[in-house]
């Protein structure tokens, strides 16, 4: 209980200093007052039918949002432009008669409306994915195979949407930052080198650190050979970390789930809870599918956000989203399930962040 308590104040630390910089004020060192960043919540939410479908042209009031139980008012609410259907049609049409140039025009820049009930409605046509690819010693065998699924997705990606690309073994190597150069990031695909043991999990909890101050949709698709051997962290706090921050992750595994049960379950747990899914696959084919899958459900997700309502909960915050009308009822809703309050008191250290930080600088 000790020490699941400790990992907690920990994550706690660790969002504080990526809020807030890690600064503090007058009045923020006042002991007899907690203050804390009540900010606007995004959720990607996906929705399917019972054959995994994706359900597209849904709108605003389509959904209801409650966290803790208390209902939200959702601020503002986007579709991916490749969906197949946009509630932003009539936003053009609207143009269109009041004089706008031409369709392009329409085109040329994100289209935003603000609908009767105060919604801002617009398309979301990019992301920020960051690709954290497995170079430990479990991928001598497939490790071409494995660059060419990476390489091929890259290039699948929206151009507007910037790509990061990270290797892990031991180690985390930043080799390329956030670009929309997608041939760049092939290259640097191309220059990895397999290593030793695999620090997963302190590598995803750093590239979850850099995602978290960035606006907008994010992911993380992690591309794994084999378990953790060498991290200091725990799956639970990268997942309670990714769920805080709102962002996304998918992970590929080439082991089966029965060849290692436990991993398995971390993976799944882990993507879950973010909103993401886990896939693990028997070959080189099946890993390309699942590259594509993700890739497809990037572009179907549905974004919506929340200043969050009145609550005493200053700690963890449950949030669920269904979608309203009995015709809606059957179809289902995949999201993160909540987020911690972050303090806008400060807090001691990064210990945390170290912790996982020793892999990355020896």
């Amino acid at each position: 209980m000790q020490k699941k308590s400790l990992t907690c104040f920990a994550v706690l630390s660790l969002l504080f200093f990526l809020e807030c910089g890690g600064t503090r004020t007058a009045a923020q060192d006042d002991p007899t007052h907690l203050r804390v960043n009540v900010v606007l919540v995004q959720l990607n939410v996906a929705v399917t039918d019972d054959k995994g479908n994706y359900v597209t042209g849904l709108h605003p009031e389509d959904f209801a949002v409650t966290e803790d139980k208390i209902p939200q008012k959702v601020s503002t609410f986007e579709e991916s432009i490749e969906s197949g259907h946009s509630p932003m049609e009539t936003v053009r049409k609207d143009q269109a008669a009041h004089g706008s140039n031409s369709a392009a025009d329409a085109d040329s820049s994100p289209i935003k409306q603000v609908d009767s009930a105060g919604i801002t409605i617009s398309h979301l046509t990019d992301a920020n994915v960051f690709v954290l690819f497995d170079t430990s010693n479990y991928m001598y065998r497939s490790f071409v195979f494995a660059q060419d699924a990476i390489a091929d997705f890259i290039r699948s990606m929206d151009e507007s949407s910037k790509v990061a690309f990270y290797s892990y073994s031991r180690n985390l190597s930043r080799a390329t930052s956030l670009t929309s150069d997608h041939f760049r990031i092939v290259n640097g695909v191309r220059s990895t080198v397999a290593g030793d043991d695999a620090a997963l999990y302190n590598s995803l909890l750093l590239t979850v650190k850099d995602a978290a101050p960035l606006k907008g949709r994010k992911a993380i698709v992690v591309f794994s050979n084999g378990p953790d051997n060498a991290s200091s962290v725990p799956p639970e706090d990268v997942a309670e970390l990714a769920q805080s921050t709102g962002t996304i992750i998918y992970i590929i595994s080439t082991r089966q789930a029965q060849d290692d049960p436990a991993s398995a379950a971390a993976f799944e747990r882990m993507s879950k809870v973010s909103g993401g899914k886990a896939y693990f696959a028997k070959n080189w084919r099946e890993e390309k599918q699942a590259f594509a899958s993700i890739r497809e459900d990037l572009v179907h997700l549905y974004t919506l956000s929340y200043y969050p309502q009145q609550n005493p909960n200053r700690g963890w915050r449950s949030i669920k989203v269904k979608l309203n009308g009995k015709e809606l009822q059957k179809y289902h809703i995949r999201t993160r399930d909540g987020y911690r309050l972050l303090p806008a008191t400060a807090l001691p250290g990064e210990e945390y962040t170290s912790r996982a930080n020793e892999t990355d600088s020896k």
